[in-house]
């Protein structure tokens, strides 16, 4: 008997590799797909039965953990457990108000995941369209970066460099609360020099920082951080509901320079008066200009929440009587399809609906603020703002008299195109 070993055939071997690889990337592309077509909350109006479609291209099973939601296919006998075909279609019914869960198979075998379903009535809101003044007074003095400093005897120095970071927030000096850049410096220059004592807040996390602050050559004593305390701007307001909340944007507000959204401490919302707008063209997004009135005559209401999907507050009753508009039922995601679809705009100086067609709806987007693909059709509003402009995040959108969302985002090269929030996720803020 030969004692030589046989070699592995290569070619086995590479088919082996690629098996494997196929097999563990086919499980990974089935876990992508499915997190992203079944979105993890759903809402639905009691006693209503509201259909679905997670257009999912295998079997799957969902079951109901209480028998206050009725799930439903096309066999159309109600049921706690369903298996759905490809494509197919499901209803669910509930009966009472309250949170519950169905839970999800894959092949009707593998638990997946959990979907919490709320059961609610009928909500109704304002759909605004109206352009704002928006300001914010940061939550802390944020730190935009950091820089070199040339001291009185001339020697450059970067004091805050590798101990402060971009997009910091300076909370405290010495013990002392700041309310804004104004008190950091004034705290500096009185310290003479002697080490201060920084509590900063960075992702999160309370930080207690120990810096010697330069004297510069004007005198002045320096970090060598360049700070911001407030932003402003014009955006448009999407809704006010019947208890005079409202939410605008459908994005956050985020610095120009660090680009993170703001962490605010209040803010509020003013008067504006648009005074041109420059046309959107292909890697050229228009632009809404305009001006902010502030002062308490022309202050409209408080700004309490600034968020990924939108900022936030209670509209004063002076906003509230200008509306002029009824209020309309909420739409779900559900209630969302391609398709003809209006926007609400006052871009004109006359508060319009404008015809767009809703060309792609993604029910558990990566972005919630980028669930819906829209394109302007209506010919007025191409002559006039080119399609989307900045300033016109915020603008609702209206589909079958309910409102679904608000436009949040323009395509750099197509500003006739853009992106749109679920109103239902600007409301779960």
């Amino acid at each position: 008997m030969s004692g030589k070993k046989h070699k592995q055939n290569p070619f086995r071997r590479c088919l082996v590799w690629t098996f494997w690889l196929s097999l563990f990337s086919a499980i990974g592309f089935t876990w992508y797909y499915v997190e992203r077509r079944v979105p993890d909350h759903l809402n639905v109006v009691v006693n209503e039965e509201e259909e679905f479609n997670f257009a999912l291209p295998f079997d799957v099973s969902l079951l109901s953990d209480s028998e206050e939601v009725v799930l439903g296919n096309q066999s159309n006998i109600p049921s706690d457990e369903i298996r759905l075909g490809v494509d197919e279609s499901f209803s669910l019914y509930g009966k009472n108000q309250g949170s519950y869960r169905l839970g999800l198979k894959l092949f009707g075998r593998f638990p997946f995941k959990e979907i919490q379903v709320d059961v609610v009535d009928t909500h109704y809101a304002v759909p605004c369209g109206v352009p704002v003044g928006i300001y914010l007074k940061s939550k802390g003095v944020l730190v935009i970066g950091t820089g070199r400093i040339r001291c009185r005897d001339g020697e450059e120095v970067e004091p805050a460099y590798g101990v402060l970071q971009s997009g910091d927030y300076i909370e405290a000096i010495n013990g002392e609360p700041l309310r804004d850049k104004e008190a950091l410096i004034s705290n500096l220059n009185h310290s003479g020099g002697q080490e201060a004592v920084l509590r900063v807040r960075r992702d999160g996390e309370e930080l207690e920082i120990h810096m010697n602050p330069v004297q510069a050559m004007d005198g002045n004593y320096k970090l060598g951080a360049w700070v911001r305390d407030d932003t402003q701007g014009i955006g448009t307001l999407t809704y006010v509901d019947t208890n005079g909340n409202f939410g605008a944007l459908g994005h956050g507000i985020s610095d120009s320079d660090t680009g993170e959204v703001v962490e605010i401490q209040e803010g509020a919302l003013y008067e504006t008066e648009i005074m041109g707008i420059e046309k959107g063209s292909a890697g050229n997004p228009g632009v809404m200009a305009g001006v902010i009135y502030y002062g308490p005559g022309s202050s409209l209401g408080t700004i309490e929440a600034n968020t990924k999907v939108g900022i936030f507050g209670k509209v004063n009753e002076k906003l509230q009587k200008s509306l002029g508009v009824e209020p309309v039922e909420i739409g779900y995601r559900q209630n969302v399809k391609k398709g003809q679809a209006w926007i609400r705009s006052n871009v004109s100086g006359e508060l319009r609906d404008y015809e767009i067609e809703i060309q792609r709806v993604d029910y558990n987007p990566i972005q919630e603020n980028k669930s819906l693909v829209l394109k302007v059709v209506d010919e007025e509003l191409l002559r006039l703002t080119g399609g989307i402009v900045q300033g016109m995040s915020g603008s609702p959108i209206i589909q079958d008299g309910k409102l679904v969302g608000a436009v949040t985002h323009v395509f750099v090269q197509d500003s006739t195109r853009g992106y749109g929030i679920f109103v239902e996720d600007m409301l779960r803020h």
